[in-house]
């Protein structure tokens, strides 16, 4: 095989992985998109509408390290197609008796497939990719959360019901394992079953845990807002369920500008606590503006624009961070996984603390509680800094 023929082929591959991402982020936010055709169908409240995103998370907090040492273990490729699947099942099953717990459970579910997806496909971009190329890969699958965020509140408003959002989202998780099954190859199963809760252990130290208490707050941050976004803009500017939907969409996709712009500041030498720490007190102070009120409609909305492109740069600063705290190359894929509990850690408390307190105090109070995150986030990031540099 000549090698522009392989290098064509490693390139398909790689977006196939990144591809698979967004649909698994797809899956994420579809919920907060159906969000007012679950209030009218079924008649949930704000709160537990909130659950339904946040539950999605349950098993990611609880099982992240576990994951990425178990897709090393079955092999990357296995996880990201088992993935796939269960969250393509899942999805069709939820609909299938319409109440509330029984969409919880299939939404934990899906909540599997995520999980499995999410460590494997950066486990795998690793595999595919060398050097320079490997970073720009990386760079890219940091951008697999907006861009699939973005699609769900673009599609979501043009289904009249919620179980059409639903099925469709299954058929794009099934599409995409059949890409993945024929075009991604295969990599070889390594035999570290003995050393697999070694390996968890190990990937625990004190830059890990920083980096995941980081990625937490910033999670919390990010879907304090977005999880009601659509809902927010409805009230506050008055427009209608699709244009919610839409503008909603445009907000979360502008977070891939700050998920490149951080591959780039890196790359010239911008310190990973400086670049934590300029995002989170932006978000901060956006949020304060977006949930208090403060300002005309269009204004409000511009900050929800700052708010998700600062944000952008805290996840791909993380996620290229990993390595240096692993410090071991085969503990990367479980550092990540730590990483992604303390992400959704953030993505189980942040709707579920915002839907209840919004609930009793209003939209204001969220914002105190996003503004109290961005504090702590940015003490973190200056201690981040410094451990970083002794590791490294």
């Amino acid at each position: 095989m000549s090698r522009s023929l392989r290098g064509a082929r490693s390139a398909l591959a790689n977006w196939l992985v990144l591809a698979s991402g967004v649909v698994a982020a797809l899956h994420l936010g579809k919920a907060a998109i159906a969000t007012p055709m679950l209030q009218t169908d079924m008649g949930l409240s704000l709160a537990q509408a909130g659950w339904l995103t946040s539950v999605f998370a349950v098993l990611g907090l609880l099982g992240g390290a576990p994951a990425g040492a178990l897709a090393a273990v079955m092999g990357r490729r296995t996880a990201l197609l088992l993935g796939l699947a269960i969250m393509a099942l899942s999805g069709i099953a939820g609909t299938l008796v319409p109440s509330f717990g029984t969409l919880l459970v299939f939404r934990l579910l899906e909540g599997l497939g995520f999980l499995l997806v999410i460590v494997a496909g950066p486990a795998i971009l690793e595999r595919l990719a060398t050097g320079a190329a490997r970073d720009r890969a990386l760079a890219l699958w940091s951008c697999f959360m907006p861009c699939g965020m973005a699609l769900a509140m673009t599609a979501g408003p043009f289904f009249s019901a919620w179980q059409w959002l639903w099925w469709s989202s299954s058929a794009l998780a099934l599409i995409a394992a059949l890409a993945v099954f024929y075009c991604v190859p295969e990599d070889p199963r390594q035999r570290v079953a003995g050393r697999l809760f070694d390996g968890v252990r190990r990937a625990w130290s004190s830059a890990t845990v920083l980096l995941a208490s980081t990625f937490a707050l910033y999670s919390l941050m990010f879907f304090a807002l977005f999880a009601f976004l659509p809902v927010l803009l409805m009230e506050r500017m008055d427009v209608t369920y699709r244009d919610a939907g839409l503008l909603s969409a445009l907000a979360s996709a502008v977070n891939i500008s700050g998920n490149l712009a951080a591959g780039w500041l890196l790359a010239r030498g911008i310190g990973r606590g400086a670049l934590i720490l300029f995002a989170s007190a932006t978000m901060g102070a956006a949020a304060l503006g977006i949930f208090l009120g403060l300002f005309q409609p269009l204004t409000t909305f511009l900050l929800c624009l700052l708010f998700s492109a600062a944000g952008g740069l805290i996840p791909a600063t993380l996620l290229a961070s990993a390595p240096l705290a692993a410090r071991e190359s085969t503990l990367v894929p479980v550092v990540v996984g730590v990483v992604m509990q303390g992400s959704n850690l953030g993505q189980l408390s942040g709707p579920v603390l915002v839907g209840g307190v919004t609930a009793a105090l209003g939209w204001g109070a969220a914002g105190w509680i996003v503004a109290a995150a961005a504090m702590i986030t940015g003490a973190i990031a200056l201690v981040l800094q410094a451990t970083l540099v002794r590791n490294g």
